[in-house]
């Protein structure tokens, strides 16, 4: 890969899809991540804060027994926004976990502020994850 016109925020955006537990090294203090299960019952709409968002990705790779793998296949970013798409990967309960999802990220002079996850079936993603019927809105 020519790495020679990579803008640095898209180059941050793949060091956070190689490993999650790494996102507080890029994050603003005051950082608002929208969850991809937002809008389901019971479930977090959005996380603020980097120790909130730490805690989110952490559980995050606990609710896939460290077997989550975010396989990135394209990413472009400017100053302002990026895009990731990709699939997530994960074995959980004895089954495999493959869905398409998107990232967009806002970023402030160089640091993360805000980010929407988007998973192609949000609540398939949340029952495969924690093995719970998504309540209906």
């Amino acid at each position: 890969m020519d790495t020679s016109h990579v803008h640095p925020n898209a180059t941050v955006l793949r060091s956070v899809y190689a490993d999650l537990s790494r996102i507080a090294d890029y994050v603003d203090d005051d950082v608002v991540l929208h969850t991809a299960q937002r809008g389901i019952v019971g479930r977090p709409s959005k996380v603020q804060g980097k120790e909130a968002v730490l805690a989110h990705e952490r559980d995050l790779i606990r609710l896939t027994g460290h077997t989550l793998v975010m396989d990135v296949e394209h990413i472009t970013a400017n100053d302002e926004f990026g895009a990731v798409l990709g699939i997530l990967r994960a074995h959980r309960d004895r089954r495999d976990i493959a869905m398409p999802f998107c990232g967009l990220w806002r970023f402030r002079d160089g640091r993360i502020v805000e980010h929407w996850e988007h998973a192609y079936d949000p609540r398939l993603l949340d029952r495969s994850l924690t093995g719970a019927e998504p309540v209906a809105p």
